[in-house]
């Protein structure tokens, strides 16, 4: 493999930490209250609200129901209205980003319902606030599953990010298609197949090691 080559797959890994990590740190910002809020707004909880639950719900839901790719080419003004620009690995956070968000949302949704709802009622006997309640009971308890959430979403963002490359997003992907399918360079696809699986195997791993510090069982 030439010099220039290995150049860009550097850089390409670059793009693709630059991708996951912004899309990340933005849908945990947001995706993470968001799961809270269906949770504590749902029918017999502490902020129980028909309303915002199912208006939240259904917009969760329309974006989960549009495949990766549409909406990237959907959302393509939007894009430019956020990055300036409709192509690389800035514009690419966009489109990951807004898919990022309802995916964590569900799956910390799912984390919270499974803490045993009896902690709450005793919280709640013993005068706790709300607030109070999802501070020190809801996310205590359910935060080693949240680690476990935001693994698996990162996981999700490299391959969706490696998608993105399909129309210019830069990254990994970028470099496969361009440099691997399209020059019919297979020692480029393999180096890049290899890079993405080690990748994510130590995302796995890390976020599993976490997870179990955490997890006070």
């Amino acid at each position: 493999m030439s010099p220039e080559i290995i150049k860009l797959m550097i850089q390409g890994i670059e793009e693709t930490v630059f991708m996951v990590s912004v899309s990340t740190i933005i849908a945990a910002i947001i995706g993470i209250p968001l799961g809270i809020t269906l949770v504590t707004t749902s029918k017999g909880h502490i902020l129980e609200n028909s309303a915002i639950n199912k208006i939240l719900g259904t917009i969760v839901n329309i974006i989960r129901s549009i495949p990766f790719i549409i909406l990237m080419v959907a959302i393509i003004p939007l894009t430019r209205i956020i990055a300036g620009t409709s192509i690389g690995t800035t514009a690419a956070c966009v489109p990951l980003t807004i898919v990022a968000i309802p995916f964590l949302s569900r799956l910390v949704e799912t984390s919270i319902r499974d803490v045993d709802f009896g902690l709450v009622e005793a919280a709640e006997s013993m005068g706790a606030s709300p607030f109070q309640i999802i501070r020190k009971v809801l996310i205590p308890e359910a935060l080693p599953t949240v680690i476990n959430n935001i693994t698996v979403l990162i996981v999700n963002l490299i391959g969706a990010s490696a998608m993105a490359g399909a129309i210019g997003g830069g990254g990994l992907g970028d470099i496969a298609i361009r440099y691997g399918y399209q020059r019919f360079r297979a020692d480029v696809m393999l180096a890049t197949i290899i890079i993405l699986i080690v990748g994510v195997n130590l995302i796995q791993a890390c976020g599993d090691f976490a997870s179990r510090k955490k997890n006070k069982k």
